[in-house]
């Protein structure tokens, strides 16, 4: 017989757990399906995200940057290091137990709010009436009964034609954060955001990376300059990055792969890695999904169709996150979880993805939100802008992080925010102040007359607002 419930959730990544958990605060009989399994066969909540790609990356990015730093940068501070080695067992048994501190937490939030977790992979079985019937195959199979479906299964790194991930040679992002030992000769093919961050944890643990890039130039989603500057700090920190490649095909051998490319120019080139990670981009999940049996509609590249509200074409299915449009980002997939619960409970949220900010994890880090000024411009719209360097920044200086700057965008005649964009220290953190700002429509100006605590980075805003008024005080 069917357990009830009033929602069933296919997923619990970060937009599946989070509408699960908003649900049931709203008073809903929730349950949520997953299939993500430790190595004990305990549950493991969170998704690609906490297991194999935001949180473990951001440990090792913090554990090689330490490195790096003990390596290079205490001297400076007049701290000396003897014999630095690395142990790379232990860093992943941190990044390791990290994840796993993340799985109990969601698991604690669930049993907190009362959400049921069916450990195994959910399938839409069909329809009863009023009520879905969710099939739930593995471990915890069950067969759940609910009115209302919510999608949230992710995504799934693209593969090369013809190339399969065996994550010890080719590497997708799980093997890429799971290497044994720091490999003498590391390939990276793609420069998006995982291909720079997990190219920089290896390059920094002293592999030579080379990354090969199929685009022009980087980062072309990024603003102009906040890209030209990453590019002169990767390539100052050894990173080797080719643009405008072309991968002609990759060759396994017992101890490595041999990629042959094709350059810019028109160049071919082969070069022999001992490892090599692929980052091409992602892939919706929706194999095994049951989509064809129930007519729910996918697009052509396997996207569950969605409006602007995430309804699907069927009653009472919605779909969030990495499985339909717009940026797959785990904070997007929240804020679409959360919407979608209230509006299930006849409440009007709206995400707005012009305000959904972009962060790179690098060293500069690199963050945004909004539009750049070349994209602003191209369409029509008039700005002014205004920039301020971290090296003149008190704070910058003290903890030695001076690469980098501030940039932010306003319209010429309303002098509204449109796009607040970093390079540097704490990108990430500082460019919420640029989210805030467009969410409440304010001004370069409401920025500029902000008092900001002295001494510290979030003042290279406030010089950056001064600056679009061309009145910066301190560059």
């Amino acid at each position: 017989m069917s357990q009830p419930f009033d929602i069933v959730v296919i997923g619990a990544g970060p937009g599946g757990y989070i509408a699960a958990i908003r649900a049931a605060q709203l008073g809903f009989n929730v349950a949520c399906v997953d299939d993500w399994t430790r190595a004990d066969g305990k549950p493991a909540p969170g998704g690609a995200c906490t297991n194999v790609g935001c949180i473990p990356s951001k440990a090792l990015l913090q554990s090689s940057e330490n490195f790096e730093r003990a390596g290079h940068g205490f001297a400076d501070h007049g701290i000396a290091i003897d014999g630095l080695a690395i142990d790379v067992a232990k860093m992943l048994a941190r990044k390791d137990r990290i994840v796993a501190q993340n799985n109990d937490g969601i698991l604690f939030l669930f049993r907190k709010n009362k959400v049921t977790l069916f450990q195994g992979r959910g399938r839409i079985a069909g329809r009863d009436g009023e009520r879905w019937t969710v099939a739930v195959d593995g471990p915890g199979a069950a067969e759940l009964a609910a009115t209302h479906v919510i999608v949230a299964t992710g995504s799934l790194p693209r593969a090369l034609p013809g190339i399969v991930f065996d994550n010890l040679r080719v590497l997708d992002n799980a093997g890429a954060l799971a290497i044994a030992e720091v490999p003498k000769r590391l390939g990276v093919i793609g420069a998006g955001e995982i291909g720079l961050e997990l190219g920089s944890v290896w390059r920094r643990l002293g592999a030579e990376v080379t990354i090969l890039e199929a685009l022009p130039g980087l980062l072309p989603a990024a603003d102009e300059a906040v890209a030209k500057e990453a590019l002169r700090a990767f390539t100052r920190q050894g990173l080797a990055m080719r643009f405008g490649v072309t991968v002609g095909g990759v060759d396994l051998r017992s101890d490595g792969v041999d990629v042959a490319w094709r350059d810019a120019d028109g160049t071919d080139h082969r070069d022999g890695f001992d490892r090599l990670i692929v980052s091409i981009g992602r892939v919706p999940t929706t194999a095994g999904l049951g989509a064809a049996d129930i007519g729910l509609a996918l697009d052509a590249r396997g996207f569950v169709n969605v409006d602007a509200e995430c309804r699907t074409n069927l009653p009472n299915v919605w779909a969030i996150g990495d499985v339909v449009r717009g940026p797959m980002l785990a904070h997007k997939a929240e804020e679409e979880g959360v919407a979608v619960a209230e509006r299930i409970a006849g409440q009007h949220p709206d995400v707005d993805f012009g305000t959904v900010p972009w962060v790179i994890y690098t060293s500069p880090e690199i963050a945004w939100v909004g539009r750049s000024e070349r994209e602003l411009s191209g369409s029509g719209v008039d700005v002014r802008a205004g920039s301020f360097p971290f090296s003149a920044n008190a704070r910058a200086r003290a903890i030695g992080e001076t690469t980098g700057f501030v940039k932010i965008v306003a319209d010429a005649a309303t002098d509204r925010v449109l796009g607040m964009h970093v390079v540097g220290p704490m990108a990430g953190e500082l460019v919420e102040e640029g989210v805030v700002a467009m969410e409440f429509g304010a001004a370069s100006e409401d920025l500029a007359r902000i008092c900001h605590a002295h001494p510290t980075l979030s003042e290279a805003t406030h010089e950056a607002a001064l600056a679009v008024d061309r009145r910066s005080l301190n560059a």
